[in-house]
């Protein structure tokens, strides 16, 4: 479990940054070389690069080089298990707001007992 948690603590920290979450949607409609993803940013290569590699290094892109072009493309494995996690986060939390709600609803139905039980 250790290892997973890591793994998606590198998910969430590559998402966590507005030019990487452009960069997958971008790539979400295909492969790209790197000077295509780089020409909306307003940074020096080697700088945007750092963002590649972070993507790339969690596991959300892969890349190929043919020649001098490096291409990168999507890898979904990585977002399939933070989807996993966002999940089971929702149903647990699902599961704690309906027992919530239920003992408001029976502290507003019952307000007596609710003083008794205090006691």
């Amino acid at each position: 479990m250790p290892n997973q948690s890591i793994q998606l603590d590198r998910v969430f920290y590559a998402l966590a940054d507005p030019t990487r979450r452009a960069v997958l949607e971008r790539l979400s409609v295909g492969p790209a070389a790197v000077s295509e993803l780089a020409q909306p940013f307003d940074m020096a290569l080697p700088s945007f690069t750092q963002h590649l590699n972070v993507l790339s290094d969690c596991g959300l892109v892969q890349s190929q080089k043919t020649g001098r072009i490096r291409t990168y493309q999507l890898s979904p494995h990585a977002l399939i298990a933070a989807e996993q996690w966002m999940v089971e986060q929702r149903h647990l939390w699902e599961a704690r707001l309906n027992q919530l709600d239920s003992y408001l609803k029976q502290l507003k139905d019952n307000p007596d007992d609710s003083i008794n039980a205090s006691i």
